[in-house]
């Protein structure tokens, strides 16, 4: 998060999102690795090695538009807003999510607020991006991370300790 928060920012949609999502997509390939260490569920550890191998890809992706794209202007307030609402957003909600110790649970709890925060940046995308290609991304984003969130919480509510 701190390197996300650090990133300056273009006013590029495409550019900013792109930068964005790629360091946004490795804290998520983080926790997955991090639930590969620690978790015991296998249901939940198949799914964090799932979002690695999403995630690796997608990475691929935008890295690839970002050595080929030079920034366009002119800035776009609107989107640079949204995009750290959003994060300031997701900041709050991890903050406020009760961390158990059970990283089966706490993977599931955090990758919720967390593909949340990544759709709403996909949304910002296909707003205001103008390029073919990171827009087809952020929807395609949006689409597996809905049903992802869907997942983990089907898994959260399996595991429930009550």
């Amino acid at each position: 998060m701190a390197r996300m928060d650090s990133m300056p920012m273009t006013g590029d949609p495409d550019h900013d999102f792109a930068m964005m999502m790629r360091m946004h997509h490795q804290g998520a390939i983080d926790m997955a690795n991090e639930e590969l260490k620690s978790g015991n569920d296998d249901t939940v550890r198949a799914m964090a090695q799932k979002v690695i191998t999403t995630q690796q890809a997608e990475i691929t992706e935008l890295s690839n538009f970002l050595a080929s794209h030079a920034v366009e202007g002119p800035p776009n307030q609107t989107f640079m807003m949204e995009h750290m609402e959003s994060m300031e957003k997701m900041m709050k909600a991890n903050d406020l999510r009760v961390i158990t110790g059970d990283a089966d649970n706490d993977f599931l709890a955090l990758m919720i607020d967390h593909h949340q925060s990544a759709i709403e940046n996909s949304q910002s995308e296909l707003k205001f991006g103008k390029h073919s290609e990171m827009k087809a991304l952020a929807q395609r984003i949006i689409d597996e991370q809905k049903m992802e969130i869907n997942d983990f919480q089907d898994q959260l509510l399996r595991l429930k300790p009550y």
